[in-house]
């Protein structure tokens, strides 16, 4: 499986069916990993995309008939399903006052942004004029994500205003299934994502709010960038010389560690990260030895010295945002 198919929603064939147990897994050291299924999650299964200072996790999960439809995982672990257009609905950001953006298709198959107020409420918009992917939102409700025109992906920032500003990563590719994809936004307005270069090679990036752009890889194989904290510790996914997949945390200074889920498979299958809160909670989703999809939720420990343990009431730093 080429590692495009975890990076774009069109090409995803995921997923088989999932327990409805949640299970707690536990390592000896630094990390706790809580399991989870949407109520309804059919063959394909449960994706968490995005957790907030408080705990709440929203993503996308497919339906027995094979339907996307987003979800809101509140900190006791209740789940509400929710759409935002006719083909299936894509929820990948979550700001601190619970505010969600994302993507879904119209019955053209084009996608098209969305938010989603606390409310409940949604507005759509759209970065450009090939179909628009809103990735992550931050506590001022600046959206980041990636559009496409021709074929070609580009990075784009909106502002609370509606505003858009789009930019490439120097060395993106150029042609169609190239280019530049934005997955994460900040407080301070430090976006993380990847890029494709002219030769189909992945790589993460980090965008400082002035617009300079730097390149890093987690590991030997393709890096996927998807989430950045207030702190700037980044978090993603690479694949290692064999194909197998490996979540990453990658502190503000580039030191890079490695995330595996216990149970995650071997072989082109494994461990992705696609989102860290500031209390440095990551969660994701990984693949078992039988290709069977689950969440996780990685909680780390903080009497192991380099990060801090998860607030057990709201979180840290916590802010709020209309």
């Amino acid at each position: 499986m080429k590692p495009r198919t975890f990076a774009l929603f069109g090409a995803m064939t995921l997923f088989a069916a999932l327990v409805i147990t949640v299970r707690t897994f536990a390592q000896k050291t630094k990390e706790q990993f809580t399991t989870f299924d949407a109520p309804g999650a059919g063959l394909y299964g449960t994706l968490p995309t995005s957790i907030n200072p408080r705990g709440i996790i929203t993503g996308y999960y497919y339906d027995a008939r094979g339907i996307i439809h987003g979800f809101v995982r509140v900190k006791d672990g209740a789940i509400t399903t929710f759409d935002a257009g006719p083909k299936g609905t894509v929820a990948n950001g979550i700001n601190p006052a619970g505010v969600i953006t994302g993507f879904f298709n119209d019955a053209s198959g084009i996608a098209h942004g969305f938010l989603r107020a606390g409310d409940g409420a949604i507005t759509t918009f759209d970065a450009g004029p090939g179909g628009t992917v809103a990735k992550g939102i931050n506590p001022a409700s600046e959206i980041t994500g990636y559009y496409y025109a021709s074929g070609v992906a580009h990075g784009f920032l909106r502002t609370r205003d509606g505003t858009i500003t789009t930019f490439d990563a120097p060395g993106a590719g150029t042609v169609r299934g190239l280019g530049t994809v934005s997955s994460s936004i900040n407080p301070a307005g430090s976006i993380t994502g990847y890029y494709f270069d002219a030769n189909d090679r992945v790589h993460g990036l980090l965008r400082a709010r002035e617009g300079t752009i730097t390149m890093f890889d987690a590991g030997p194989g393709n890096t996927f960038s998807n989430g950045i904290n207030p702190a700037g510790a980044i978090t993603g996914y690479y694949y290692d010389a064999s194909g197998t997949i490996h979540g990453f945390l990658r502190a503000r200074d580039g030191t890079i560690t490695t995330v595996d889920a216990p149970g995650a498979g071997t072989g082109f299958k494994g461990t992705l990260c696609v989102s860290i809160n500031p209390a440095g909670a990551i969660t994701g989703f990984y693949n078992d030895a039988s290709g069977t999809f689950h969440g996780f939720l990685r909680k780390p420990d903080h009497r192991a010295g380099s990060e801090n343990e998860l607030d057990d009431d709201d979180g840290e730093g916590s802010e709020s945002s209309e």
